[in-house]
């Protein structure tokens, strides 16, 4: 079984994901990270963010190993992680080079441990309308994003992080606009997701949610 949850920042799909994996057994792949370990690498080597030659070779050799290695990078998840990777993301030359190693996976999905699954979760943006356009299940989940960033504002004070919510909501705004109008694979539903606004869900009521729709697309194949 295959099921792509997509969405926006700060709506809670990598925890969703993440419950619903172990839940069902299925292995899971946070998408998002192939772009942050690309636009990380760049920050790392110097590059500007605006060279597009530089972020396509470096994904053009960037293997599974070296991924999850620079997933430990404390700059990994942070602003400038995240910003490096919305911006190299919008690279439809990158995008391309990447998408074959993220469908792939769904051809032949591991745990972390390399062990073989049955069935895998895709956690992302684009993965209900390119890297698996025919998955058994496909969410998209969404939020205002006053209502984001104040998640993405409480969970920064949280790890102590000093922040602005002002300044979290205008770069939640920002990174919108880029992901929605960038030409390549722009931010959106697929035809045929479910939506779901969980800004005022708890994550129970969100799991319960997906819970559910993959429950009846099972029981449907029996």
């Amino acid at each position: 079984m295959i099921i792509t949850i997509d969405g926006p920042a700060a709506t809670g799909k990598g925890t969703i994901s993440a419950r619903i994996a172990e839940k069902y057994k299925l292995a899971y792949f946070d998408t998002g990270m192939v772009y942050r370990a690309v636009g990380l690498q760049m920050l790392l080597n110097g590059d500007d963010l605006e060279n597009q030659e530089a972020a396509l070779k470096i994904a053009q050799n960037l293997t599974f190993p070296q991924m999850i290695e620079l997933s430990k990078h404390a700059d990994f998840r942070s602003d400038a992680g995240s910003h490096a990777a919305s911006v190299v993301s919008s690279y439809a030359e990158v995008r391309k080079a990447l998408l074959a190693m993220q469908q792939n996976f769904a051809k032949n999905p591991v745990f972390a441990d390399g062990s073989p699954a049955q069935g895998v979760i895709y956690d992302g943006r684009d993965t209900g309308t390119v890297v698996c356009p025919d998955a058994d299940v496909k969410v998209f989940i969404d939020a205002s994003p006053e209502v984001r960033a104040q998640r993405r504002y409480k969970d920064y004070l949280a790890k102590g992080i000093n922040a602005d919510y002002n300044q979290v909501l205008a770069q939640m705004i920002e990174r919108d606009k880029r992901d929605r109008t960038r030409s390549a694979a722009p931010l959106k539903p697929a035809d045929d997701a479910i939506i779901l606004d969980n800004s005022h869900n708890t994550v129970e009521d969100d799991v319960a949610f997906v819970s559910a729709l993959i429950d009846e697309k099972l029981n449907s194949k029996r």
